[in-house]
């Protein structure tokens, strides 16, 4: 397995459990059926930070599209290497941090891994590009 994809699969299941500490929250909120229920206008409303975490969580969601396409690409092209895989694992951590950091609500550490998750996206898309 390449670099790429095992930040791939690392990317794909960390972004899969995004939403248990909100739903575990909603739980805590609404209690367990209430939780298990259709959203109701009456519903009393997550915390701040689970709301913020719902937001990160569809942010990781959007975003893994592109990763995951570009990571893609790199092995269906046979062009994995060193600097895609170094890519892949900035892309990873960088989107940790990302939803930690918007979760507890830090703003400019927000936007900051952001881009680096989209700097780990583009060292990828220039390894493509070179052989376009």
């Amino acid at each position: 397995m390449t670099k790429d994809l095992f930040w791939l699969g690392l990317t794909a299941m960390m972004t899969g459990l995004f939403f248990v500490p909100y739903v575990l929250n909603r739980i805590n909120v609404r209690g367990f059926f209430g939780a298990m229920g259709n959203p109701h206008k009456n519903d009393l409303p997550e915390a701040d930070w689970a709301q913020r975490a719902i937001r990160a969580h569809a942010n990781a969601v959007e975003n893994l599209v592109i990763f995951a396409s570009l990571v893609l690409i790199t092995q269906l092209a046979g062009i994995s290497n060193e600097t895609t895989g170094l890519g892949a694992a900035i892309y990873f951590w960088a989107r940790l941090v990302h939803y930690t950091v918007y979760t507890l609500g830090i703003p400019v550490m927000r936007t900051l891994a952001f881009f680096a998750g989209l700097a780990g996206e583009t060292l990828i898309a220039i390894e493509l590009i070179k052989i376009m």
